[in-house]
């Protein structure tokens, strides 16, 4: 393997290893707050199992690691949608904070919000450079959208 090829793989490691150690340190922090607090809220008979979470998310990082390489890759790039995907990912973590560690619900419905728009106009920013990167985000997105239904769910109920 050549060292340009290397280098793109390198790469991807990189931004696949940055968005998954973003959320680490939310998830460290939710993990150390989140009982018995959690397990004494009222969910909704729709709240999915915690054994879900993890490998969600996991796809869910991958998935957005690898967009965000394939936009690296591409020369119409532009460091403003690298930006933008960092700001996301830091807003994401701060989700796991407002919710699990300072009980703040409503605070995390208006981050989940936030996330939200940052990854719509992440897709936007995305299509006209790389469909397949768009398309990526897609998921991400849904699941964004039923964690805002639920965390609204949670916020109405408690």
């Amino acid at each position: 393997m050549d060292t340009s090829k290397s280098k793109k793989f390198i790469y991807l490691g990189l931004f696949i290893f940055l968005s998954f150690f973003m959320s680490w340190w939310g998830g460290y922090i939710s993990s150390y707050y989140k009982e018995p607090w959690y397990s004494e809220l009222i969910k909704p008979s729709f709240n999915p199992p915690d054994l879900i979470f993890a490998p969600v998310w996991i796809i869910l990082y991958l998935s957005m690691g690898f967009a965000i390489w394939l936009i690296w890759l591409n020369p119409k790039k532009t460091q403003k949608i690298f930006i933008i995907y960092f700001v996301h990912l830091i807003i994401n973590a701060s989700w796991s904070i407002a919710f699990f560690a300072f009980h703040q619900i409503l605070v995390s419905l208006i981050i989940i919000g936030l996330i939200i728009f940052f990854v719509a106009w992440l897709i936007k920013l995305y299509y006209p450079i790389n469909k397949i990167s768009a398309l990526l985000m897609i998921p991400y997105i849904a699941w964004l959208c039923f964690a805002f239904i639920l965390n609204y769910s949670i916020f109405t109920l408690n």
